[in-house]
């Protein structure tokens, strides 16, 4: 950036420092902003919650009670509106390629707005220092995203903990943060090779000038992360693209650390300060979350020192049921782990849902294990390594395992009137626990919750990936009923096998158990199918399709349960509780890009057509999605 590296002024210079500085005054009032927003809505969540203990508004605890906060579901509305709609490629093979959901592509523009006004701001003048000026420029613009790359890699990350949002969730940003300095270090080199080029300069500024060659090879190394970290290769063997992907982000660090004038050094070392404080706070959680000082050897099955005792169990033939027993920790619904098996991958730690609710200690006489449940799907790798070693070894004692987590910052499911649940196949893991956990709170007197309705869809092609999950959403549905809230679960078998239509499952107190259900292999029949009546009518007109056969039941204990042989209509699953509801509806999806964007549009395009909160009495919808990776 500079003959003279130790007095790297260049052209412009005062300029340029004050626009990398602007960046990050800018970073800071919108992270505020965020700040500002997940307050207001904290705080209205809390209040639904308290309005449901007051016998005067209980009925209707979750709509807005004054001018401000129906101004504030009003924007809220319009807000997501916009930001829901995403166009889907069906194409095979190009489906990865989908684009970003419209809310994250306005972001994304907002973002560029700001960088090519940095980058263009008064420096095209045709005179002799024409293409210096724009080098200097886009250097500059280059070095003062740098930290922003490092910060939202974070896992313990400062900004989700401040907007409320998990790492993964901000990943998307992080991933085109490093596109847009590409572009930006592109257009830096390219104008200073080109000066170089005219003035037939190039090969004395290579021989003379050391830092240029460390900056095209840091300039290389971005281009390789860009390239390598295309979704189908990225792919290819995920476990070697993070491994060369941490390494290539440090060694760039120190390309860029010789490169860089002293003046911009406070850049490079504040990536660093990010870089080596997720790593340190990640052990420290990691130690904290595995070593017990005194472990308690009473309690269940007895604490380990280090680590803790897994057990793996196959469940068909893709699916392994890790438990992770005597977890000293809380979570909520929605969050998640990651899971380090030294005996199945030595360096590998993955990311998994945690698939059960969480118990709390209802009593100093009650023994709570506090398990963690994982659901692992195997699809390659550790995950088929794992279901091959829980095939091979049926009998074979626990392993040790390691926790680190949990992860994510989930809403409050208990405050909306009205849950609909969408999860298919492995997504199910995301979705039954939540179900599972407002169970939990309207059984308990110390908590209190909103929530009138659930409706549920299970979709998988075979019916052995998601009977567990079934089993486990009756018996949820069934303790739900007792606690009035009504259930309607949705069963959608698209390919091989079937669900039994009934468990013949005993009752179970949800007070004592302990966030682990067993599988269940010996089933009985259940009751007898109902005929189509009133109840039951939304999968009658579902059957007449010839998209799909739906049959209605309603069980024994009231709730009811529809089953499909084909993908079930989604915007029929949304729609008919979004229009029962009496107050807000969380609608939660998690599955692959087909599914969430099919949400994503029915939910944005319901809420237009009712006018939510715009004068005509139609009540907000919340989306929250989840995919299956990052």
């Amino acid at each position: 950036m500079s003959h003279d590296h130790h007095e790297p002024q260049g052209i412009g210079s005062a300029t340029n420092k004050a626009f990398a500085q602007d960046y990050w005054f800018i970073v800071a009032g919108v992270v505020g902003l965020g700040v500002a927003v997940r307050v207001v809505n904290h705080i209205e969540a809390k209040s639904r919650l308290k309005c449901c203990l007051d016998a005067s508004t209980s009925k209707y605890p979750t709509i807005p009670r004054n001018r401000l906060s129906q101004f504030w579901a009003t924007a809220t509305a319009v807000v997501r509106e916009i930001r829901h709609p995403q166009f889907y490629i069906p194409i095979r093979g190009l489906r990865w390629a989908t684009p970003l959901p419209l809310g994250r592509i306005l972001v994304l523009l907002a973002y560029w707005a700001v960088v090519a006004y940095m980058m263009g701001w008064n420096v095209v003048e045709d005179d002799v220092y024409y293409w210096e000026r724009i080098g200097y420029r886009n250097g500059w613009v280059t070095v003062a995203q740098l930290p922003m790359l490092y910060l939202l890699a974070m896992k313990v990350n400062p900004i989700g903990l401040l907007i409320g949002s998990s790492h993964e969730r901000l990943n998307w940003l992080h991933r085109w943060v490093a596109r847009t300095m590409l572009i930006t270090a592109t257009v830096h080199g390219f104008h200073f090779w080109t000066m170089w080029a005219r003035a037939d300069f190039v090969e004395y500024a290579l021989e003379t000038t050391p830092l240029v060659k460390y900056g095209i090879g840091a300039w290389g190394i971005l281009l390789w992360l860009f390239v390598t970290g295309i979704l189908p290769l990225r792919r290819l063997a995920y476990e070697i693209w993070v491994a060369q992907h941490v390494i290539a982000s440090i060694v760039m660090l120190w390309l860029i650390h010789i490169h860089i004038p002293d003046s911009a050094r406070y850049l490079l070392w504040m990536s660093v300060s990010f870089l080596v404080f997720d790593r340190a706070a990640r052990w420290a959680l990691l130690g904290w979350r595995n070593i017990r000082l005194r472990p308690d050897k009473t309690s269940c099955q007895g604490q380990k020192g280090f680590g803790h005792h897994v057990s793996v169990q196959a469940v068909g033939e893709m699916t392994t049921l890790v438990t992770i027993k005597n977890v000293h920790f809380a979570w909520n619904a929605g969050q998640h782990v990651y899971l380090w098996l030294p005996r199945v991958g030595l360096l590998e730690a993955h990311p998994y849902t945690i698939a059960c609710a969480h118990q709390p200690t209802t009593g100093p006489d009650i023994c709570t294990c506090n398990s963690v449940q994982l659901i692992v799907r195997a699809h390659g790798g550790f995950s088929k390594r794992l279901h091959a070693y829980a095939k091979e070894h049926p009998d074979c004692p626990d392993l040790t395992g390691f926790l680190s987590g949990p992860y994510g910052v989930p809403p409050l499911w208990e405050a909306y009137d009205t849950l609909v649940l969408v999860g298919a196949s492995s997504g199910v893991s995301f979705t039954l626990p939540i179900l599972e956990s407002v169970v939990r709170m309207a059984s308990s007197e110390s908590k209190t919750v909103c929530v009138r309705k659930i409706e549920m869809a299970m979709v998988a092609r075979r019916g052995e990936e998601i009977e567990y999950y079934v089993d486990r959403a009756r018996l949820a549905a069934r303790e739900a009923r007792q606690k009035g809230i009504e259930v309607v679960l949705h069963v959608a078998i698209t390919g091989e096998g079937q669900v039994h239509p009934g468990s013949d499952l005993p009752d179970r107190d949800l007070s004592t158990d302990h966030g682990i259900s067993e599988p269940v292999t010996d089933r009985s029949d259940g009751p007898a199918k109902a005929p189509c009546t009133e109840q039951n009518h939304g999968s009658c007109e579902a059957k007449e399709k010839a998209t799909e056969d739906a049959k209605g039941e309603n069980t024994s204990d009231g709730s009811e349960e529809r089953t499909y042989t084909s993908r079930p209509d989604i915007e029929k699953v949304i729609r008919e509780p979004v229009e029962a509801a009496w107050g807000e509806t969380a609608v939660v999806v998690c599955g692959g890009k087909e599914l969430t964007a099919r949400t994503r549009n029915c939910v944005s395009r319901l809420s237009d057509e009712r006018a939510v909160h715009k004068g005509t009495g139609a009540q907000g919808i919340y989306l929250h999605v989840e995919e299956y990776a990052f």
